[in-house]
């Protein structure tokens, strides 16, 4: 029995020696489970995190890739607009000069929020309920209802004061915009009476056959710029050859940098960046030839377009670009598209179908260079230039032989000599019965020289293109290098057509008469350099003249001045640039007449180039104010003078503006009469009407600008409803 009690402690002491060991087991695993889960938290957390940088990482990197697309997007837009210019052009409104003049019809005035008066407050809100009953005997009560009326009372009367402030603004801000409104439709109503008064003197003028007339027409056409990509130049000459109705337009086009160098964007992700893919140089180069050849076509379909009175029987474009000349390095226009085009044959082109580039080619036969991203250009036929009447203000040009008068053998003389003058050796054959030729010229030099036949037709009407074509038969019967047609009239499309490629040169009669000018030669087309016309007289001081003595005065026949309108600028002869005479006339409101002499930026490069009445001298006298004088009851004129040629090479334009009393409230639509006049030594002379704006007190009426080495004068009518300060501002002069 012992060894079985003995037995038991045994059990006992083992059994809880493998309960013990269970339990320190137990407690290992749960330590290592604890460790597990925990192994396993910090996994999961280290797994959510990796997750959320991988989702910000997919976020940003998609952000990138967007940016990407978008700018590839904006490329793409940009080169469909290219490729759509023709297009736009067609779909839009052609342009019309004698179409009834819609009134203009203002909306209704609507005040939005402003027109909704502010509610005033409700006074029954404000009241308190009086004690009743025992309360009413109540002293504590009475007490507490008057303090609490007194203070319900008080909120009204704060919100009442509050809400009137807030109605008296309103109804001032209205007041404000209405006459706003109301300026606005005043404006509106004088822009549209000015377009119709000269659209009605424009269609009179085209009427009488006017020939400037003609030129203005189309040249508004052009730059009316309806639906043309803004960053596109508008600029160029133009001019009119009556004898033939041929319209010649020197336009400038869009250079090569108008195409996107770079075709799409793409993000690199290893490197955390956006690559810039190029564009391919042979696609640059067709993208810009099919460019210059939609904008060929365009001016052309928007001048045929506009023409309703079929003015014209042919046009002449010459389409350029601003470059560089490699060999002299200076800039110049470079002739990159060049076409002659009659009315029928235009007509019969579908430009909505055709591929640009094989219609200029091949449709109508033009020239398109064939590098034009290097700006290599094209030959021209016929400039603006050189088209129109020549127009000689010397005193003597009446005195001048008239070359349709000459005899046969002078007028061949007259040639052989103009020639000889240009370094050939020249000699007539009228003596001898050379057929088909007047004049031989040989060129001495030994590597380009040969021999020139030139013909010399004294005609009056166009040149048949038949003597074109006799002319290169001609040379070829004479193994001649060149040959020359001189006339004194003109040559017809067809003529300037057949002479494309081959070496023949055609001189019209205006072309003749500048030559003769240029080398010291005298000769004029007939009548008066105004013939038909009588020049206007003036009185002018002996003294002006340079002549001696006190007499009272003598008469000088002068130009009529060239009249501007809005937007429309004028080419300064160099004699003209070296002194000009600046005059602001108006009746009503006085003015102050000032200049600003301006760089490339547009501002003013120190506060003494900013000429007004308390600083009259600008650049060592180069632009000088002078005094105000009275023209009579009310009315006033004030002058400069500008010589454009003595400004430093800094100042690339003169800014001639007025401005109104700062004292006082008037604005220039108070103006009347007002007019701007420019004359110069040479007698050119151009004005200019400025709009009579009331929402402006200072105005930016014209400008001198440097221009291709020379000047330009543009009007403008533009200004600031802050007065002189807002006009300097503007062109950063310090106002502080």
């Amino acid at each position: 029995m012992a060894r079985q009690r003995s037995h038991g402690v045994l059990a006992m002491i083992a059994e809880a020696q493998r309960q013990q060991a269970r339990e320190q087991e137990a407690r290992h695993r749960a330590a290592a489970a604890a460790q597990r889960q925990y192994e396993r938290a910090q996994r999961e957390a280290q797994r959510a995190a990796a997750q959320g940088e991988r989702a910000a990482l997919r976020a940003y990197q998609q952000g990138r890739e967007g940016d990407a697309a978008r700018r590839t997007a904006e490329l793409d837009e940009q080169v469909a607009r290219l490729r759509s210019v023709l297009a736009t052009g067609l779909a839009g409104r052609p342009f019309r000069l004698t179409e009834p003049q819609v009134a203009f019809r203002p909306p209704p005035f609507d005040p939005g929020p402003l027109g909704r008066p502010v509610a005033m407050p409700d006074q029954s809100h404000y009241l308190v309920p009086q004690p009743t009953g025992l309360q009413a005997l109540n002293p504590v009560a009475r007490q507490q209802y008057d303090q609490q009326a007194a203070q319900a009372r008080a909120r009204f009367e704060q919100d009442w004061y509050g809400a009137r402030q807030a109605e008296d603004e309103r109804l001032r801000r209205l007041a404000d915009y209405r006459a706003q409104y109301d300026a606005w439709v005043a404006k509106n109503h004088r822009l549209a009476a000015d377009r119709s008064r000269q659209a009605a003197r424009l269609t009179a003028d085209l009427a009488a056959g006017a020939p400037d007339a003609v030129v203005e027409l189309f040249e508004t056409v052009l730059r009316a710029r309806e639906n043309w990509p803004e960053e596109f130049p508008c600029d160029g000459a133009l001019g009119w050859d009556p004898s033939a109705r041929q319209l010649v337009v020197d336009w400038e086009l869009p250079g090569p940098d108008c195409v996107p160098a770079v075709a799409r964007v793409r993000y690199v992700k290893s490197d955390d960046r956006e690559a810039e893919v190029a564009r391919p140089a042979g696609e640059r180069k067709a993208l810009y030839r099919e460019l210059l050849a939609q904008c060929a076509l365009r001016v052309l379909a928007e001048l045929f377009r506009a023409d309703q009175g079929e003015l014209l029987a042919s046009v002449v474009l010459n389409g350029y670009v601003e470059g560089t000349d490699p060999a002299s390095g200076r800039d110049e226009q470079r002739y990159l598209v060049a076409v002659t085009v009659r009315r029928e044959e235009f007509r019969a082109v579908a430009l909505d179908r055709v591929a640009p580039v094989d219609c200029l080619l091949d449709g109508l036969r033009g020239r398109l260079s064939a590098r034009p991203e290097k700006l290599e250009p094209v030959p021209t036929d016929r400039l603006a230039a050189d088209t129109g009447g020549y127009a000689d203000h010397r005193q003597d040009a009446e005195d001048d032989p008239d070359l349709f008068e000459l005899d046969p053998i002078a007028f061949e003389e007259l040639i052989a000599e103009l020639f000889r003058r240009r370094g050939f050796r020249t000699r007539t054959t009228a003596r001898s019965g050379d057929q088909g030729v007047d004049v031989i010229a040989e060129d001495p030099d030994p590597v380009t020289g040969g021999q020139i036949v030139i013909q010399a037709k004294r005609y009056r009407r166009t040149v048949d293109p038949t003597a074109v074509r006799d002319l290169d038969a001609t040379r070829v019967h004479h193994g001649a290098t060149k040959g020359i047609l001189v006339t004194t009239s003109g040559f017809g499309p067809d003529s300037y057509r057949w002479v494309e490629g081959k070496p023949l040169t055609l001189v019209d009669g205006p072309m003749l008469v500048g030559l003769l000018r240029e080398h010291g030669l005298a000769g004029r087309l007939g009548g008066t350099p105004d013939a038909g016309q009588a020049a206007p007289t003036v009185l002018l001081p002996r003294e002006e003249l340079g002549l001696p003595g006190q007499e009272p005065t003598v008469l000088l026949p002068r130009p009529e001045p060239v009249e501007l309108l809005p937007g429309q600028n004028a080419p300064l002869p160099e004699p003209a640039a070296a002194e000009l005479s600046v005059r602001f006339d108006a009746a009503g409101p006085e003015t102050d007449l000032t200049l600003l002499l301006l760089t490339a930026a547009g501002t003013v490069r120190d506060d003494q180039d900013f000429v007004f009445y308390h600083q009259p001298s600008a650049a060592d006298g180069a632009v000088t104010l002078g005094p105000k004088e009275q023209d009579g009851p009310d009315g006033h004129g004030e002058s400069a003078t500008v010589r454009l040629t003595a400004l430093p090479t800094a100042v690339e334009r003169v800014a001639v503006s007025v401005n109104m009393d700062a004292d006082g409230s008037a604005t220039c639509g108070e103006l009347r009469a007002a007019r701007l006049s420019v004359s110069a030594a040479d007698g050119s002379a151009w004005t200019f009407r400025p709009p009579a704006d009331p929402e402006v007190s200072a105005m930016l009426v014209a400008e001198f600008y440097r221009h291709r080495g020379g000047w330009k004068l543009r009007a403008v009518g533009q200004g600031w409803s802050d007065g002189l300060a807002g006009l300097a501002r503007a062109h950063g002069v310090d106002v502080g």
